[in-house]
């Protein structure tokens, strides 16, 4: 089975995977932040390295699915290959920052990859206002998140809402963040816990 969650920056995506891989000894897959080699410069030259940037995610996030479906066991992802295409690419050409000759190179190659692959059996999605964003992305600390506008967490919202109001390819659960604290509180925690167990068995709640 394979479970996936979704969110904005600072969202606490990869928090979530952990405490439930090890609730539900499912098999994670992080999002590649530390090894990746165009991050850094992406944050210094937006510009310059967007396209670079998505290509690598999308390149990684694909061969994650891939090898998600080969290994047979229930693994839980950080991150999924349809928020690099439907929010973070659109995103930055929008804004000027990726041309269109090269946004268009790079919707023809998801939209090529994504014929090879299976959507999530599960898609937990993380909603968070801008605020809860922030303060997160403060707390963690990375120093190539400190130039992040409040404008660009805004914007990227925008499209989470409308690709997750869209979504019709698998089941769907979505978890309030501002109402919630799964990282300190345990009780806030099993509540998503049961949800997912709700979701997996096929019962809605």
């Amino acid at each position: 089975m394979h479970i996936a969650i979704a969110g904005n920056i600072g969202s606490g995506k990869t928090t979530l995977t952990s405490l439930l891989s090890k609730h539900f000894n499912w098999q994670p897959h992080y999002e590649d932040v530390d090894t990746n080699p165009y991050l850094h410069s992406f944050y210094d030259e937006m510009q310059r390295w967007s396209f670079n940037l998505q290509v690598y995610f999308l390149n990684s996030r694909f061969r994650q699915v891939v090898d998600i479906r080969k290994g047979g066991k229930t693994v839980i992802q950080d991150r999924t290959i349809y928020e690099d295409a439907h929010i973070f690419a659109p995103n930055l050409h929008d804004m000027g920052l990726m041309d269109t000759r090269d946004f268009e190179n790079y919707k023809s190659l998801f939209e090529l990859m994504v014929t090879f692959i299976q959507p999530p059996d599960l898609l937990v999605y993380l909603r968070g206002s801008v605020p809860s964003l922030v303060r997160n992305i403060q707390k963690r600390g990375r120093p190539y998140e400190e130039a992040i506008r409040l404008d660009y967490l805004k914007r990227l919202n925008e499209r989470y809402e409308a690709w997750i109001s869209a979504y019709d390819i698998g089941k769907l659960l979505i978890i309030d963040i501002d109402q919630i604290d799964f990282a300190n509180n345990p009780e806030d925690l099993g509540q998503i816990i049961d949800k997912i167990n709700a979701n997996i068995h096929g019962l809605f709640q």
